[in-house]
């Protein structure tokens, strides 16, 4: 007795229409691209817009929490000064997390 209701029950869900089991899925994909996608995609262009704009003199915060001001730039480093003793280091660029003029704090 029991069985045959289970068996009712499943075909009576199987005679849905195939719009009602794709809309659903289709709309958590575009919530998802608008909620979680597109905001990346904006954080990653804007701080690839800040590598490309840093320069010598500007003051850096790494990744690693490392501050310094900026000396040189190669094409995917750069050197960094690193206070209290002026130490030169070299670091990659996509280590840069933050970025303040050099004119700030003068």
């Amino acid at each position: 007795m029991a069985a045959n209701f289970i068996i009712l029950a499943l075909q009576a869900q199987s005679t849905g229409s195939l719009f009602g089991l794709v809309f659903p899925i289709g709309l958590m994909l575009v919530v998802a691209y608008f909620i979680l996608i597109l905001p990346q995609q904006k954080r990653q262009k804007k701080w690839q817009t800040m590598l490309d704009a840093l320069k010598a003199g500007d003051k850096v915060i790494t990744s690693g929490g490392i501050r310094g001001t900026v000396i040189a730039l190669k094409e995917d480093a750069l050197h960094l000064r690193v206070p209290p003793d002026n130490l030169r280091i070299e670091v990659s660029k996509a280590s840069v997390v933050s970025v303040a003029s050099g004119d700030e704090g003068k």
